[in-house]
């Protein structure tokens, strides 16, 4: 907290003290009503991450969607989950200023941290690609990314792209590649598209209302040795509330585990093996709660009634819940 301190003291005009002020105090508060707590929170769990041999945190931190207002406060929560030990942090080109406040997070750490970036589609050209790394590092004010992901398919040939990755490989600025939002058939056209690396990463949408991934796209993951990294594991905003059916039930078995219906969700999550989540919080208390989703285990039985309460969809449901998405987005 005395970093936080420092920074608050620091800010020149009154406003941006206040602001800061409200997060350091947020901080405080949060630090000093946990602090018992702590003996119960066991040391993030990390798995080996795909086909590397890099062991990497369970839960980690995203960084979509920070808003202006919450910047100062987001930092400080990404700080608190780096002692937590949420080191896995993921952004991206696209997410506003999320690259230079991870930069502003990590600072004196890098080290420590598995960072993630993703290349816009529209810049997924072979040169687009090249650029769109050096401006991501110098947003994020370092020498090189763990995992680079395309964001999602692109207009660009797959082979480009990939071969953009390769180099960025070869050069020593990343040491993974990966993709996002990429069915098993994309997939597949990565990895033939790459001819000196393997393809470490798939970053997809995987929440208790979006099960989707566990039809074809995670045994493929699986077999491959791709990790797979769910995304809005809590529904962006959207999460189960507790006066509905599925709400209930994450009450109960949070009841009977001692945990919060949050980490009865992240734990179900990350249940296999080949899976990671990132979830994103601007909230101290609330990356304190993501911490507390490993280190213990559902029962068979709490799994069946999540299966129960929270279905895998069919096919044909889930290429009507994309093509409203895709319709809702033309809208906007």
């Amino acid at each position: 907290m005395a970093g936080a301190y420092r920074r608050y003291m620091r800010c020149s005009s009154a406003p941006k003290r206040e602001i800061y002020g409200m997060a350091v105090l947020d901080a405080v508060a949060c630090r000093v009503r946990t602090f018992s707590q702590k003996s119960t929170i066991r040391a993030m769990i990390k798995r080996r991450f795909g086909w590397t041999n890099v062991d990497v945190p369970v839960i980690g931190q995203g960084t979509w969607e920070i808003h202006p207002e919450s910047e100062l406060r987001a930092i400080e929560a990404l700080r608190f989950g780096l002692d937590l030990g949420l080191t896995h942090i993921d952004t991206a080109e696209v997410y506003g200023r999320g690259e230079e406040l991870v930069a502003d997070a990590i600072v004196g750490r890098r080290d420590e941290v598995f960072l993630v970036s993703k290349v816009h589609p529209a810049n997924a050209s072979y040169d687009g690609t090249l650029r769109a790394r050096e401006q991501s590092l110098k947003r994020l004010k370092t020498d090189w990314l763990d995992l680079y992901l395309l964001h999602w398919r692109s207009q660009y040939p797959i082979e480009e792209t990939m071969r953009a990755m390769e180099a960025l490989v070869a050069a020593g600025q990343i040491r993974f590649i990966g993709v996002s939002n990429f069915s098993v058939s994309r997939v597949r056209a990565a990895q033939r598209a790459l001819h000196n690396e393997r393809l470490a990463c798939n970053q997809v949408r995987y929440h208790l209302g979006a099960r989707g991934i566990e039809r074809q796209l995670l045994s493929y993951c699986v077999e491959h040795e791709i990790a797979v990294v769910g995304y809005s594991p809590f529904a962006h905003g959207k999460f189960p509330s507790p006066s509905s059916s599925g709400g209930r039930i994450l009450s109960e078995l949070g009841e009977w585990n001692h945990r919060t219906p949050r980490q009865v969700a992240l734990n179900f999550l990350t249940r296999h093996p080949g899976l990671f989540t990132i979830p994103k919080t601007t909230r101290i208390e609330h990356v304190f709660e993501n911490a507390g989703g490993t280190g213990w285990a559902l029962s068979d039985s709490d799994i069946t009634a999540i299966d129960h309460a929270f279905p895998i969809p069919s096919a044909i449901e889930e290429w009507m819940g994309k093509a409203i998405r895709r319709a809702i987005r033309l809208l906007n």
